[in-house]
């Protein structure tokens, strides 16, 4: 039998995320629709047919929320995580989970994309490719809140039912120790034997708590949540960044190496093919090679197990991302890519169910006036 959401637990996800306001009017659904460049695959579509369920459910029952409308909008996939959205989407009355483009195309009712968005208070997006960066930046501009949900599957659905009290209490534990802290080193153990070390610089930045809740207008980000992030110190300032070190990360069977200097993978230093294709990486797209994020994801302790989907695995435990920062506050964006396309933001995430040859040994956060603080030990937090 299909996990699912019931009209009550649905509604009470949006109440519980949003904090619905008398003045919340109106609700969108977000979908991207496949194209020749990126085909369709059989958890896409699925996702396709939540989010319209999930609309016809809430068109149902918007009384009982005081909306006045719930719109499901779509629009063209971006190719990639984190891009920014296409000018247009369309307005749909139906909606089947196998239409493409072309189909949508000449079905949909076609909109200026940023006024459908603005014309929206509550935004859900659950979508094939991540929304979270262009939503961030828009929801500031438009004053929307949105929960960004790239990869969403019914195998997460036990996730939105978690206590979300709690875990917002811990988030606001590792944010607050986060804050003050000027650098944080992670020392890592390769295949049992091999120690490595990386220290980032937490100068000049503030850490994001993000535990599912957004009663904010003006703000974006995931759902399923539980998890603090931060961004390391790029540079931007004209001083340099002092983050450096070596940092594994787990493709198959082959640990990558990265020599980070200045907050940016610089050279690959394993040998191998997928160590190849990294290598070939950094140098054809600098802007990947930037160290855009450091998250700490909570929802292990609560029974979470991992779905092979970034937007629920990142939430398990200790991640690092490359590439786009400016929709966490850091400073690089679109522009700093070779084109729209190549924008990416992808996390790298340490749990052994996904980097099982590479062990978490210790994080720990170095502040100006005081001792450092240890966050992580063998793969657990010390904070609560």
């Amino acid at each position: 039998m299909k996990e699912q959401l019931s009209a009550d637990e649905l509604k009470a996800l949006v109440k519980s995320v949003f904090s619905l306001k008398s003045e919340d009017k109106r609700l969108a659904i977000l979908v991207d629709v496949p194209d020749e460049t990126c085909p369709d695959n059989d958890d896409w579509r699925e996702r396709r047919a939540i989010a319209r369920d999930w609309a016809e459910v809430l068109g149902r029952s918007k009384s009982d929320l005081n909306l006045e409308s719930i719109q499901l909008i779509a629009y063209p996939n971006v190719h990639s995580n984190n891009a920014d959205l296409p000018e247009t989407a369309y307005t749909v009355e139906t909606f089947d989970s196998d239409w493409d483009a072309d189909e949508l195309a000449a079905q949909g009712t076609s909109r200026p994309f940023e006024k459908l968005l603005g014309h929206h208070q509550i935004i859900l997006a659950p979508t094939e490719f991540s929304t979270t960066a262009p939503l961030k930046l828009l929801s500031k501009k438009w004053g929307f809140r949105a929960a960004t949900m790239p990869g969403f599957s019914q195998g997460m659905i036990p996730a939105l039912r978690l206590d979300y009290e709690e875990i917002n209490r811990r988030v606001w534990i590792v944010k607050n120790v986060l804050d003050p802290a000027i650098g944080l080193d992670i020392q890592w153990t390769v295949n049992r034997d091999k120690t490595y070390t990386a220290h980032f610089d937490l100068r000049y930045r503030s850490a994001h708590a993000s535990s599912g809740r957004l009663p904010k207008p003006g703000s974006a980000g995931n759902l399923p949540s539980g998890e603090c992030y931060i961004v390391p110190y790029e540079g931007e300032k004209g001083e340099p960044s002092d983050s450096e070190g070596t940092m594994p990360v787990q493709f198959e069977d082959e640990v990558v190496l990265y020599r980070i200097a200045e907050n940016k993978a610089v050279e690959v230093l394993s040998q191998g093919p997928l160590s190849d294709i990294e290598r070939d990486k950094i140098t054809r797209e600098p802007a990947y090679s930037n160290i855009a994020e450091i998250g700490f994801g909570i929802l292990k302790d609560f029974g979470v197990k991992p779905t092979g989907e970034i937007l629920l695995d990142e939430k398990l435990g200790l991640h690092i991302a490359f590439g786009r920062s400016d929709h966490f506050g850091g400073a690089v964006g679109v522009m700093d890519f070779t084109a729209p396309d190549q924008v990416v933001h992808i996390d790298r995430i340490y749990i052994p169910e996904i980097q099982g040859n590479v062990h978490v040994d210790q994080v720990t956060v170095s502040l100006e006036d005081g001792p450092s603080r240890l966050v992580m030990e063998n793969g657990e937090y010390t904070l609560f």
